[in-house]
């Protein structure tokens, strides 16, 4: 009987060591993508990349996509006209560097915009 409670004691012990430690690695992975997130951010920034998120819309009239973007007071809208198929998703997080268009806008809420580059962000 001892001999049972002994070994049901020891394995108690080394689960939960074993359960902590996979804890531990998993707190420290997510600090460290967190660390590496946030390096690729302000190299984006530095090269002249501005975060957005792509809008699909299928109103009539509307822009079929948009670039969703965000400064300190309010969020706009851009018309990406030379965006490719890859991005087309709604919901898609992506860095895009742009030149604003002299041209007639295509639908109300976005202006004109060439893609000079776009990457997927990774949050």
């Amino acid at each position: 009987m001892f001999l049972i409670k002994s070994t049901l004691t020891l394995f108690s012990v080394l689960l939960i060591a074993c359960s902590s430690t996979n804890k531990a690695a998993s707190e420290e992975k997510n600090i460290t993508n967190t660390k590496e997130v946030e390096m690729k951010n302000s190299e984006m920034i530095a090269a002249g990349f501005s975060m957005a998120v792509i809008v699909e819309s299928k109103e009539e009239g509307d822009c079929p996509f948009t670039l969703k973007m965000k400064n300190k007071d309010n969020e706009y809208y851009l018309d990406p006209i030379n965006m490719t198929d890859e991005f087309k998703k709604n919901g898609e997080k992506v860095w895009v560097k742009f030149s604003g268009l002299r041209r007639m806008n295509r639908c109300i809420k976005a202006n004109p915009v060439s893609i000079n580059g776009i990457e997927k962000r990774i949050e």
